[in-house]
């Protein structure tokens, strides 16, 4: 039985079943646990984003009004970098690694391999719905695993596009791809599956969660959260305002990385406001009075009604056209702490920007809330870089910049707490989706008698003493 692809998604029982059984039955074949196979199926990977980089960019356009060139760069260049990075890797990774024993244990030898899980199920979000669906699959061919993935629905042209050509450079009977809705990702989830990596949003994290609970499937979450900016007033603030701003208005700020709001020193806060206004304006100088383009209406509406209520001084951009689905490029300065957009993730092209009187006050401000996925500081002091990172807890932490980490194969990416649990990427995402085994091997002899009853006072001095 080859799947190639699922024009109507599979939504009941009678559908999914049937796919998932034939995984396991491939799974349990054992051609995935051959490095040749895991290299091949990375090499096709690699030919489907060459090969099929205009289709990828016609979808990406459809769904998100995303220009050619993000596209190429987020959704293509980063995921062959991470898959050539993986398959340059992947017989390496899989070596046994020999682990020293306690004198007790000796005469013997261990040692630790990686066994792939089985069949593991892959959700991706709808904002990098290319990205965020190839490269955890990279890490899950690498570690020998079969795999389900599940584009989102939000993303329905990226969504059809996976569906058709993915199967047809990867072995269709180990690799498929299943469309639908939230209830076919239910359906996945109650097959009790081996692995499940989700991207989304904290709220659809937990129904992930519920859903996994049964089985006792082991979950990989990348979640989101307010990322925060913390500016010092040694810092160059031209640089920072050209790397915030560019990596805020990157798929109009819909980037779980994306900046989510600007902690300034208050000394330079108003310098820093007007040098991000004036980025924005270079920036988009081909682009007056255009809006950048929100995913649907529901997003659109929820940042609407945010701009309305916010009690901060809209210093740039602030219109928005529900028409189009368009919001321009917004710095709101000085908002205060309750208003919506400083309570939940922003996920668009607005940016608040807020005067601290110290880095002290910075750190207990984020540490106040919810753990963010990244935070980011921008300082010309070690003593300050030590001071943040040290202090605030976040999934991952860049220096004088922002997202970057993210596109670094070397660097687990994850999150902690309400960001996201487990880490993938180059070759922590191999270890995410292998089981780590331990294996000790003992001769016959000598075999210490020492060890078994009847215990005498003798035995157990010597006991005591090995132990």
């Amino acid at each position: 039985m080859t799947l190639t692809n699922h024009p109507k998604s599979p939504s009941e029982k009678s559908d999914v079943a049937p796919i998932v059984a034939q995984l396991r039955e491939v799974f349990a074949g054992g051609r995935t646990r051959n490095a040749d196979w895991r290299i091949r199926q990375i090499k096709g990977i690699e030919r489907f984003l060459d090969e099929r980089e205009p289709e990828i960019v016609s979808a990406l356009a459809k769904d998100l009004d995303r220009s050619g060139t993000e596209a190429w760069f987020a959704d293509i260049a980063l995921v062959k970098a991470e898959a050539v990075y993986a398959r340059k890797r992947v017989r390496r990774w899989m070596r046994r690694r020999p682990q020293p024993l306690p004198l007790n244990q000796l005469p013997a030898v261990g040692w630790v391999q990686y066994e792939p899980l089985g069949v593991v199920l892959i959700i991706g979000p709808w904002n990098y719905p290319v990205h965020l669906a190839l490269i955890p699959l990279v890490a899950a061919l690498a570690a020998g695993n079969v795999a389900v993935v599940k584009p989102s629905e939000v993303a329905p042209a990226t969504s059809a596009l996976l569906s058709y050509w993915l199967p047809r450079y990867v072995d269709p009977e180990a690799v498929v791809v299943i469309e639908g809705d939230a209830q076919v990702t239910q359906e996945l989830l109650s097959q009790g599956l081996d692995q499940v990596l989700f991207t989304g949003g904290t709220e659809i994290g937990r129904r992930i969660l519920e859903g996994a609970a049964p089985h006792l499937t082991p979950v990989l979450l990348e979640l989101g959260g307010k990322s925060p900016v913390v500016v010092a007033s040694d810092a160059d603030l031209e640089v920072v305002a050209r790397r915030v701003a560019w990596t805020k208005l990157f798929n109009s700020g819909q980037t779980c990385l994306a900046p989510d709001y600007v902690l300034a020193e208050r000394s330079i806060h108003e310098e820093l406001v007007r040098g991000i206004t004036d980025t924005l304006t270079q920036f988009r100088a081909d682009q007056r009075g255009r809006g950048l383009r929100i995913v649907n209406e529901r997003q659109f509406d929820r940042l609407a009604d945010s701009l309305a209520d916010t009690s901060g001084r809209i210093v740039f951009g602030g219109g928005s056209d529900r028409e189009t689905l368009t919001i321009e490029p917004t710095v709101i300065a000085d908002p205060d702490p309750d208003d919506a957009v400083m309570r939940g993730e922003i996920f668009g092209p607005i940016l608040p920007v807020l005067a601290v009187d110290s880095i002290d006050e910075a750190i207990a401000f984020v540490n106040a809330r919810p753990k963010p996925l990244a935070a980011y500081y921008f300082t010309s002091s070690r003593t300050v870089v030590t001071k943040l990172v040290n202090a605030i807890s976040s999934g991952g932490a860049v220096v004088n910049h922002a997202a970057v980490h993210a596109m670094a194969p070397q660097l687990p990416f994850g999150g902690v707490g309400a960001s996201g649990m487990g880490a993938y990427h180059g070759k922590w995402g191999f270890q995410a989706f292998s089981h780590r085994k331990s294996v000790l091997v003992k001769p016959f002899k000598p075999d210490l008698k020492v060890i078994y009853p009847p215990y005498t006072a003798r035995s157990v001095k010597i006991l005591r003493r090995l132990f």
